[in-house]
């Protein structure tokens, strides 16, 4: 998109952000369950709504509506019909357990219905408020445009996930600088904004048909800015098609429908944010009637490390040989799968498989070793021919897809993911988006969808200086808050900043080993890869033996201590055995392990930890380990850019 459309996009935008004129309007109020939080409907002149926190304000009157061609802006001077006041407190039990086992659903709900067949949805958690639009209009209709977004203060602080254009991987690095310094620029989300010690992030779920929605900085704040519908694209090669000419409007789309969640997560405490699942209560429900064909698992991924073995009998590469060696490596070490990334086919066409690899015969071998096979694809390849396509994947048995290269959120390519999945589902196929926009609520409707990329991982670390450890202790604030995000930990070349160097074909991470290794507990990701080559792993017996004993889902969650892009623990359960993990930035630090939410009796606690020297040698990692029960305390000791992480089970 150009500077000039998106000027014009803007233009109507500006005009809505100064105070609502005229707001003598009837004000309706409704409180989460513990009172803490109060959102604040206006219907005056234009529907509105303002969020306070333990009384204190946090977001001003903030205008919000749908304009529909030949209809007008739902919102706009709006005549309340009627209003329904409810409580809900229940408990959701999710197919695939990313943070909990069980979910709680508790809420307050108010609806408020508008003459003209529109209706306003409100919902109060605990953790944060949330609201759609509900239309009950004939036909279809044309959305030009939808009022959304959040009014602060000038001098609140926003982690400003820059954006140069709604084209986008959503790859974000993280700054710091105050609201009124974000004016003109173009955010993506999730956000996170901080309002003295409260912290809020804006994001979205229940996206479907519609497009994904990002941010603008305003004199007052932040304002939502949507693609428009695509009418034409270029496509410059399998993966690149941008779009060359849009409508007018934003969606065309069915007029009896719900519209998405607008969402704000609201915690005093950063960490209340690790904890959240706003976003995943309040997407639609689930679609897929069969799921226990759905297995999460562990990958072994060949793409990071460019498929580079050494300790072999034979010269590695993009062939059947090398392929074989990574079922073995998963059979060998209980993992789940393993990933054939871009190079199995022939750009272009997914029914040509290259001849050095024997797909039927690597498929075979990869069944009786117990291990399934996800294979890559570039998303406009698989757009073509994706009924073909799939139906090959399922006859030769692949266990799932990763779809790539999307780098679009206009109403076309939200539908587009939407058809993957159930497509996919439709073949037992498990699938993993990347190269894609946030998590907005798809991998609860379709649970066969286990994680996403939308998020600066492992692999920048191949051709950037930037992925830092301040980076990697800030992304579970705000990235991971909108669902599973596809990082790809588990780098076994380690190194501090000053020893750094971005290498595509041998990368390195920053931080310590024990960094790398507190990750598999803090990120998650129900499809969780191992990124460097199995010969790295072999290298490292003690690194490997950890990682391939931690889950990928978990009966519950835990905050143990956390600060936005300056450290992080949680502790984590699956059945009677916890997992830790701490990670910090760029200082080094000495953190309290609390054991108190250990059960009665004793526990062995089998830790890796950063060795006396990581401060200078990033890969110094050294065991761990003690006898404790539920009233002991231990100092877990990271070094700059450092880690802590272990498994606590209970002896007999």
């Amino acid at each position: 998109m150009n500077q000039i459309s998106l000027a014009r996009r803007l233009a109507g935008a500006l005009l809505l952000i100064a105070p609502l004129a005229g707001h003598a309007a009837r004000q309706i109020e409704l409180d989460s369950p513990d009172r803490q939080l109060r959102v604040t409907i206006g219907t005056g002149d234009h529907l509105s709504f303002a969020v306070s926190h333990r009384g204190t304000d946090l977001v001003l009157p903030t205008p919000i509506g749908i304009t529909l061609a030949g209809i007008g802006s739902l919102g706009d001077k709006p005549r309340l019909a009627g209003q329904q006041r409810r409580s809900v407190d229940t408990v959701l039990r999710p197919v695939v357990a990313q943070k909990s086992r069980e979910v709680r659903d508790h809420y307050n709900a108010l609806q408020l219905d508008f003459a003209g067949g529109y209706a306003l949805e409100v919902r109060a958690y605990d953790e944060g408020i949330a609201y759609r639009f509900r239309t009950s209009l004939p036909g279809q209709v044309t959305v030009e445009d939808e009022l959304a977004g959040v009014n602060l203060r000038p001098q609140d602080t926003l982690y400003w996930p820059q954006e140069k254009s709604m084209q986008s991987h959503n790859e974000h690095y993280y700054q710091a600088l105050t609201v009124g310094d974000a004016a003109g620029k173009l955010v993506g989300v999730p956000a996170l904004v901080q309002n003295g010690g409260v912290h809020l992030v804006f994001t979205e779920s229940g996206l479907r048909d519609y497009p994904g929605l990002y941010l603008h900085g305003e004199p007052a704040g932040l304002r939502a800015i949507f693609p428009k519908v695509a009418l034409a694209e270029t496509a410059r090669d399998d993966r690149n098609v941008p779009v060359t000419q849009e409508a007018a409007y934003i969606a065309r789309t069915d007029g009896n429908r719900t519209f998405p969640w607008r969402i704000l997560g609201i915690a005093a405490d950063a960490g209340g944010l690790l904890l959240n699942q706003m976003p995943y209560l309040l997407a639609e429900p689930q679609e897929l009637k069969e799921t226990g064909w759905i297995k999460p698992g562990k990958v072994a991924w060949d793409w990071y490390n460019g498929n580079k073995l050494y300790g072999v009998p034979f010269k590695s590469g993009l062939d059947t040989r090398t392929y074989r060696h990574y079922i073995d490596f998963a059979a060998d070490n209980g993992l789940e799968y393993i990933i054939m990334d871009e190079g199995w086919y022939k750009l272009g066409d997914l029914l040509a498989v290259k001849p050095e690899i024997d797909m039927p015969g690597l498929m075979a071998y990869a069944r009786q070793r117990g291990v399934g096979i996800i294979l890559w694809v570039s998303w406009k390849t698989l757009d073509t021919q994706m009924t073909a396509a799939l139906d090959q994947f399922a006859r030769w048995g692949a266990a799932g897809i990763k779809v790539d290269f999307m780098q679009r959120s206009d109403q076309w390519m939200v539908n587009y993911y939407e058809r993957v999945a159930r497509e996919a589902a439709q073949r037992r196929l498990l699938v993993d988006f990347h190269g894609s926009f946030k998590p907005s609520g798809l991998q609860r409707t379709w649970p066969n969808v286990l994680t996403f990329e939308g998020v600066k991982g492992l692999e920048n670390n191949k051709w950037s200086d930037k992925q830092t450890p301040e980076h990697d202790v800030t992304l579970p604030f705000i990235r991971m808050f909108a669902g599973p995000l596809d990082y790809t930990p588990g780098a076994m070349s380690n190194a501090h900043r000053k020893d750094f160097a971005a290498s595509f074909d041998r990368p390195m991470s920053q931080g310590t080993r024990a960094h790398q290794l507190a990750m598999y507990m803090i990120y998650e990701s129900p499809l969780q890869m191992l990124a460097d080559s199995p010969s790295q792993y072999r290298a490292n017996p003690s690194s490997l033996e950890f990682i391939r004993q931690v889950p990928v889902e978990w009966d519950e969650s835990r905050v143990l201590h956390a600060q936005l892009g300056r450290y992080v623990a949680m502790a984590r359960r699956r059945g009677d055995t916890w997992y830790v993990g701490a990670m910090t930035g760029a200082d080094g630090r000495d953190l309290e392990l609390d054991l108190s939410f250990l059960g009665d009796g004793n526990y062995q606690v089998d830790s890796m930890e950063d060795g006396p020297n990581a401060g200078v040698f990033a890969t110094d990692v050294q065991k761990g380990s003690a006898s404790v029960t539920r009233s002991s305390r231990l100092a877990m000791q990271l070094a700059p850019g450092g880690g802590w992480a272990a498994i606590i089970r209970k002896t007999k």
